[in-house]
């Protein structure tokens, strides 16, 4: 065999070794070996991305991305880093970059399932998870685990969120309720333990004879290692005996998502969740976070809520409420009954840090910072140019199988997935409000009395006394049949909605291409709107359970949806869920849109009893999961795009058929062969970016700007600097009772003043010593445009003597995250007022 290393000196061949690992860790082209560089030109002469090539690579550690920036072999990082020292090493470094973002989250997952062993879960039980709210400290972990890096959370409510801001009352009063009580927790836990039937002996809890173990999953790419040994450590305090499982997240992601949790593998989870956008409206995380509807996964399915909160957590989802004031009594009472069942345990909202390369610009997501961008890949650029290369190093890509109907959910892998697709709408990183990309105009109609507003001008909006749904609207799917069924037919007494969208999309929108060059088409719109009626329907080999929570809160809000033109393509929807935005609401109806041909492959595939979708049907099966760009499920759909391209198949035909020109599944199918041929996956998109190359051995992803996008380059570079509003409040650290107290409170941005007309709210709560809420109330700003509250002698005779506390709370409209700021202060009997002391007085 002929040998490499008797030609080459050792340190020559490690040379060697290193540059060929070096070519395939980069993702070098495999048609021309250079990387591609930034050359001077216009963005607004040029179409789609405004850089040439993506490459993402797999670097685990959080540690080394400083230098690798520095080294300039990587130019941003695509997770938000939580370490205060890494934090200082990128402040100390001028040729590294970043940005903040507040929209991740801490918590623990607890698994509430009775094992099947008959071993002793204590989280089965709802009092001994509501308990564990008490038993961890949140400032703590705040303050020294994530280093001044995070807030403490305790409810389902991200901190820096709009609605955090307008539930702040009812909020302070449950972590006031929840906060840190050690001999508290050890109470409950220990009654009721003694219920379930365990016995403490010498310090130690045993069942049936047994010692209590507590499996606590701990992912250790991040704070979450540590979060998770303060957990167990707090827990063996308790008399547990904990087995630490010290996983990644590929690994974690086998026993908390894919297991059943009735077997008993893990009973704590460390786990982390990043909203990707500003959320205006949560009520939607209730149904989510708390009961099977949220996701088809074994965990989700173990979920059993208290019914009155399993009730508001769907009508929360479908928007159920005629008030501002309705949703608000909604949401206190969902927050409380979360709280009692705790299957999550809220910890800390993080402040993430995301380093880039100081001469990258990129539109950053004030919640979902870098990876959570839906921008990103229409802004990421170097300053000096136009084009080349830039490569972000991941934490984790394929985690889990890639299919756009149950595949992947993980953060990494849906900021790549972002880059390949093309949305009718975006969300404005700044606010939250969805903003136009293939959408011309949008009309929304909706019953008087629903709670929705308009913001932007690309939306009109009109409250009416009532909306009948069209006759010919499609409110049905009738598998065996395989038609679409209309509301005459099943609803023939007529049929009625809270809300009309009509959605007209921009000119041309039907004459832009996939990346595989086949044209879009209208039948791409209707068949991912008929599977998601095919896995919901016991009948259809397609039928998914684990897909039927989900669909019946759509189904209970659906009111059916129709094409009214193609020219240009416009399609009306209707729903009985309302949103606050009538800008999220247009977006939420936008239907799905996914190339037919592709889709139609794992349809057929499933169907056949190869392939599943989702991880819980291939897992009953005994099949693997559909995986569009890796795996052995290629090969599967290889062989069904052949036998499909033979017979020219289209799926659905009697209904799609109507949609497809006669040419079009030859085209179609032959322009598939040549991708697959070419690049050897699937993953078909229409986004500014399309993916080139996967190479999952090396840990390696190259996407390639997409030629053919409709877009000029410069066309979301319009985001500017955050304007998040500056709070400084002033006010008597000592206050008489009898008299009145003044605080003036300072708005701010830059060292100028807020504009008065810019603050959507500004909200105050006054606290006594015991921490009750006392009064609250808003600000209106004074003919000065300056903010003051005056406190009468009525209310700060309410709060008696002792110290007091006075929070404000502030929402302004160009950013969403709301800002905060508090004063201390004490209230004395009248006349005792203490005089103040000179500089040099003796303590």
């Amino acid at each position: 065999m002929f040998d490499l290393r008797r030609l080459l000196p050792p340190l020559i061949l490690g040379l060697f070794v290193l540059a060929v690992a070096g070519t395939l860790w980069m993702g070098e082209r495999s048609d021309d070996t250079a990387a591609p560089q930034p050359v001077p030109g216009d963005p607004a002469e040029r179409k789609g991305a405004l850089v040439d090539e993506v490459v993402f690579t797999v670097e685990s550690d959080p540690g080394r991305i400083t230098a690798l920036i520095e080294r300039g072999s990587h130019h941003l990082f695509g997770q938000g880093l939580d370490s205060a020292s890494l934090f200082r090493q990128i402040q100390a470094s001028p040729r590294v970059g970043h940005h903040f973002s507040r929209g991740s989250v801490s918590e623990l997952t607890l698994n509430p399932a009775v094992t099947d062993d008959g071993a002793l879960n204590p989280f089965s039980d709802r009092r001994v998870r509501e308990a564990m709210n008490w038993l961890v400290d949140r400032t703590h972990i705040a303050e020294e685990l994530y280093g001044g890096l995070a807030a403490p959370r305790y409810l389902p409510l991200n901190t820096a969120f709009p609605d955090y801001a307008r539930l702040a009352d009812t909020a302070r009063e449950l972590e006031i309720r929840y906060r840190h009580d050690t001999e508290r927790a050890e109470r409950v836990i220990g009654e009721r333990m003694e219920a379930l039937g365990a016995e403490r002996r010498d310090g130690r809890w045993y069942y049936e004879g047994e010692s209590v173990v507590i499996k606590v999953l701990i992912r250790t790419e991040d704070n979450r290692e540590r979060v998770g040994d303060y957990v167990a450590n707090r827990l063996e305090d308790l008399g547990f005996e904990t087995e630490r499982l010290y996983r990644t997240a590929d690994e974690a992601t086998r026993l908390w998502i894919a297991s059943d949790p009735a077997e008993g593998r893990w009973h704590v989870y460390t786990g982390g969740w990043v909203s990707t956008v500003i959320n205006r409206d949560v009520g939607g995380d209730f149904n989510y976070y708390y009961t099977p509807r949220g996701r088809p996964d074994p965990l989700w399915q173990a979920y059993d809520p208290d019914p009155e909160l399993d009730e508001l957590a769907e009508r929360l989802e479908r928007r159920e409420y005629r008030s501002v004031e309705e949703r608000e009594e909604l949401m206190g009472r969902a927050l409380e009954l979360a709280m009692e069942d705790s299957v999550r345990i809220w910890l800390v909202d993080q402040q993430s840090v995301w380093p880039h390369a100081e001469n990258v610009e990129v539109a950053v997501d004030l919640a979902g910072g870098v990876t959570g961008s839906g921008l990103w890949p229409y802004t990421l650029r170097f300053r000096d140019g136009v084009g080349g290369r830039v490569v972000i190093g991941t934490p984790s890509m394929l985690t889990e199988p890639w299919n756009p109907v149950a595949g992947s959910n993980w953060i990494f892998d849906q900021m790549i997935l972002r880059s390949l697709s093309d949305p009718a709408a975006l969300a404005d990183p700044f606010t939250g409000l969805y903003r136009p990309q293939r959408i011309e105009r949008a009309r929304v109609t909706v019953e008087e009395g629903a709670p929705v507003g308009r913001t932007l001008d690309w939306v009109e909006l009109e409250h009416v006394e009532r909306i009948e749904v069209p006759g010919d609207a499609w409110l049905d799917w009738d598998a065996g049949e395989g038609r679409m069924v209309t509301v005459d037919e099943k609803e023939p007494d007529g049929l009625t909605a809270r809300s009309r969208t009509e959605i007209e999309f921009e000119s041309g929108y039907l004459d832009r291409y996939w990346h595989d060059g086949s044209r879009v088409s209208v039948a791409d719109m209707i068949l991912p709107w008929i599977l998601t009626f095919e896995r919901a329907d016991e009948d259809s080999p397609l039928f998914d359970p684990g897909h039927v929570p989900t669909f019946s809160v759509y189904q209970r809000h659906f009111r059916g949806w129709r094409i009214t033109d193609t020219d240009p393509l416009t399609v009306e929807v209707y729903s009985d869920q309302v949103f606050p935005d009538a800008e999220s609401l247009v977006a939420n109806r936008v239907p799905s849109v996914q190339p037919w041909h592709v889709l139609g492959l794992g349809i057929e595939a499933e169907r056949q009893g190869d392939l599943a979708f989702s991880t819980g049907q291939a897992d009953r099966r005994g099949v693997e999961q559909t995986h569009l760009v890796s795996g052995p499920a290629l090969s599967i759909l290889r062989d069904y795009l052949e036998g499909a391209a033979a017979s020219g198949r289209v799926p659905y035909a009697p209904v799609l058929g109507e949609w497809v020109a006669d040419e079009e599944p030859a085209q179609r199918y032959a322009a598939l062969q040549e991708w697959y041929a070419e690049r050897g996956h699937f993953w078909v998109g229409d986004g500014p970016f399309y993916l080139h190359r996967v190479r999952p051995v090396e840990g390696s992803l190259v996407l390639r700007r997409f030629e053919d996008f409709p877009d000029p380059a410069d066309k979301w570079l319009r985001f500017a600097e955050p304007r998040i509003p500056e709070l400084v409040l002033e006010g008597p650290l000592i206050a008489e009772l009898g008299e009145s107290m003044n605080v003036d409170l300072d708005i701010g941005f830059a060292g100028e003043a807020y504009p008065p007309e810019d603050i959507e709210e500004v909200r105050w709560m006054l606290f006594d010593g015991d921490d009750e809420l006392v009064r609250r109330g808003a600000i209106e700003p004074g003919d000065d445009g300056r903010w003051r509250l005056e406190l009468d002698a009525e209310t700060l005779e309410a709060l008696g003597t002792g110290a007091n506390g006075l929070e404000i709370a502030v929402t302004a409209r160009p950013v969403a995250l709301p800002a905060f700021a508090s004063h201390a202060f004490a209230t004395v009997p009248g006349g005792r007022v203490p005089e103040v002391l000179p500089e040099d007085a003796d303590d």
